[in-house]
């Protein structure tokens, strides 16, 4: 049972220390509320044994579900919704992240607590039987709790627009709000090693991020100087391996691994490269992407719905097609000859539309709106 009432419940099947964007928008969100006055809990999965299933990290206060086993990107944990449903019963309000498996059990669990239903993305599951019967279970869910929710978010109405959702969501209540956004200036330059181009990834290291398809890009440029860093955890996050590109950069000698970076980590790689790449394949929103130009580093990434929009809205770096690293190379190169001023007058930009700031107040205004009402009249 919960401990105390609280203003918010985050309900969120990953949750730091796991790392994503998922988990670092999710706590940001929880952890800047609960800056706010707000008292705040995360119901998430104990994906890792030796994490506490009670704890209180940055003001918040953590109730884990203990995991069976892993399915795909989702964890099985049989008694998440019946805790998630427990603790949203003595909130004011619930904010559920999507695609959870979970999700149409869960919401029916909190009763008559208003929820909001933050869609991430659509589930990109492995081709086969198995993933095409995942994702369409996972729609299915996320579609039963868009319909029971009081409000719905996603990213960018780019995302929404494009997701197999939104013929349900157009119904509800949206609000596009972009994830809270780290402000990582002021970091030391200590993964530069030359003074050539620098190009740098920073995210998970899985088939979906095209981390091949960027090494390809890199290899086009001769100059024996220029580096290409490489940074995220590739060991302990779902899918994660290096396995299919360490051949082709075995045979780059300016290639580098960097593993997985934490705090002032991420601060010194930003201000170790020169031009930012997410060459992903299937993404909905790249945190890291916005981060590198609130940091002033131009950016290219993929024509994806919700991906591009944080170039596009502000137009600091290059949208390229997917899966084309003749592309992506000629990107880099234009966005490597940019002028300063330039750089920081887009900067400025980007840190006005996606500060942490930005995203909680409109986050506080939404459920705030909600505070006090009940659920009884949403379904329909």
């Amino acid at each position: 049972m919960p401990d105390r009432k609280y203003d918010l419940t985050l309900a969120a099947t990953h949750y730091e220390p796991y790392v994503s964007g998922f988990t670092q928008t999710a706590r940001s969100i929880a952890e800047g509320m609960a800056n706010r006055g707000w008292r705040v809990a995360v119901v998430t999965a104990q994906h890792d044994p030796e994490l506490p299933l009670r704890d209180t990290v940055g003001g918040v206060d953590i109730y884990r579900s203990p995991v069976l086993m892993r399915a795909g990107r989702a964890f099985v944990a049989p008694r998440y919704p019946i805790l998630a449903g427990q603790v949203a019963r003595s909130s004011s309000v619930l904010h559920l992240n999507l695609p959870m498996p979970e999700a149409a059990l869960l919401v029916p669990l909190a009763r008559r607590v208003p929820v909001v239903s933050m869609l991430h993305s659509d589930p990109h599951l492995p081709a086969g039987w198995s993933g095409r019967a995942f994702a369409r279970a996972s729609d299915v869910a996320s579609r039963a709790a868009i319909r029971r929710s009081a409000a719905v978010v996603a990213s960018s109405h780019d995302q929404a627009h494009a997701s197999r959702l939104w013929p349900v969501i157009r119904n509800r209540n949206f609000t596009p709000i972009a994830p809270p956004c780290l402000d990582r200036r002021g970091g030391e330059p200590r993964y530069r090693e030359t003074g050539g181009l620098h190009v740098g990834f920073l995210g998970r290291i899985v088939a979906d991020m095209g981390i091949g398809y960027l090494v390809r890009a890199f290899q086009r440029i001769v100059d024996p100087d220029a580096r290409l860093l490489i940074a995220g955890n590739y060991h302990e996050v779902t899918g994660g391996d290096l396995t299919a590109v360490q051949s082709e950069i075995d045979r780059d000698s300016r290639v580098r691994i960097l593993g997985e970076l934490r705090g002032r980590e991420v601060n010194d790689f930003y201000a170790s490269v020169d031009v930012f790449a997410l060459p992903a394949v299937a993404s909905s929103f790249g945190t890291v992407l916005a981060e590198a130009m609130m940091s002033g580093i131009p950016s290219v990434t993929t024509n994806l719905p919700g991906n591009r929009y944080p170039v596009a809205a502000t137009g600091f770096g290059r949208v390229v097609p997917p899966r084309d690293p003749q592309a992506l190379e000629r990107a880099i190169s234009e966005l490597a000859a940019v002028p300063r001023h330039w750089k920081e007058q887009k900067a400025r930009a980007a840190r006005a539309r996606f500060s942490v700031a930005a995203s909680l107040d409109a986050y506080e205004v939404l459920f705030s709106s909600l505070r006090g009402r009940t659920a009884a009249r949403q379904h329909r």
